[in-house]
């Protein structure tokens, strides 16, 4: 069996439809995203099982200053705003939880 490369294969394949993946592999942001991805999952088993609030609230702010810094590297402002707000939320909940 003959292994071919990404790119030869598209090229054989002689069509405009077909699109490499342009994220970035194994840079800085890579790495955030990745870990980023974890703290939010980690958030949500939190969330699911109860009685952890404050987890909760601490690593999903993580998670999403994460995701934050990530569309800030890939200049992706869907990523930004998004994350952005949700940090902003999840901060005021973190506040509001230390205030009362």
């Amino acid at each position: 069996m003959e292994y071919k490369k990404l790119d030869d294969k598209i090229k054989e394949l002689q069509s405009t439809r077909v699109f490499k993946k342009v994220t970035p592999k194994f840079d800085l942001s890579w790495y955030v995203k990745w870990v980023a991805s974890v703290f939010i999952l980690l958030a949500v088993c939190f969330r699911a099982s109860g009685g952890y609030h404050m987890l909760d609230l601490y690593t999903s702010f993580i998670g999403t200053l994460g995701w934050f810094w990530v569309g800030y590297l890939w200049h992706d402002r869907a990523l930004i705003l998004l994350n952005g707000a949700l940090a902003t939320l999840l901060f005021t909940g973190i506040l509001k939880a230390f205030i009362s």
